[in-house]
């Protein structure tokens, strides 16, 4: 089942002579329950991808459907809530909340509804990512894969149609990278989680089930792997 569709997009930047196109008419699908690691170099266009895709920015043309929904006609309110609640994203720095618990922390997209988390699921995201006995920790007494496994937990939590990953592990050792990727390829296959992991790592993007390749703003190759 398909739960994300690029139809044409483009992003351009700037105007008249100053003008730069950092995306050039992507056409990208991606079922449910596919991890996919989009690679390409510096300035290649793959974050401005991500960053329209979790709905931070609009294309300049083209459209993005995840799980049905056409998020590029959201205006930023409603983008921000779908962000929430349907788009997982997990960053290079944490972006933890210093002064609040992990199980807080790993909670706030539902705080924010006002709603109660499903404690069987709850329990078995913390679980499924070594960290159930963290939870009443601050983030500053965690190591640094301990924090991106929190942060992956958050994302996790609203059951998302969609997790973005944006160099989850540049900012981390090499024992640290391999146990987040690992955690990473755990949440997609026993939650059926969809993911697309943006790196310019290719050891890292060997990892996935399929490979795009991003150069110049367009599709370079689309492999299947495996």
């Amino acid at each position: 089942m398909e739960i994300l569709r690029c139809e044409g997009i483009r992003k351009v930047y700037g105007t008249d002579l100053n003008q730069v196109t950092a995306l050039d008419h992507i056409d990208l699908s991606v079922d449910k329950g596919e991890f996919v690691a989009i690679v390409g170099a510096s300035g290649s266009g793959k974050s401005t991808l991500l960053h329209i895709l979790g709905s931070v920015d609009k294309p300049s043309e083209g459209r993005v459907l995840i799980d049905g929904a056409d998020i590029s006609a959201l205006n930023q309110t409603k983008a921000a809530i779908f962000r929430r609640r349907k788009v997982g994203i997990v960053y290079q720095f944490y972006n933890l909340i210093p002064t609040i618990t992990v199980r807080r922390n790993i909670l706030m997209p539902l705080l924010l509804d006002k709603k109660k988390p499903n404690q069987e699921y709850f329990e078995q995201v913390v679980k499924v990512l070594g960290i159930g006995d963290k939870l009443e920790f601050l983030p500053n007494q965690l190591s640094g894969g301990q924090q991106q496994r929190a942060a992956i937990a958050r994302a996790l939590l609203y059951r998302p149609a969609l997790l973005l990953a944006d160099e989850p592990t540049g900012n981390l050792d090499r024992k640290n990278s391999r146990e987040i990727i690992d955690m990473l390829k755990l949440s997609n296959r026993s939650l059926n989680q969809t993911i697309l992991l943006i790196t310019h790592d290719e050891k890292i993007a060997l990892e996935a089930d399929r490979i795009v390749t991003i150069e110049d703003g367009k599709i370079l190759r689309d492999e299947k792997r495996g």
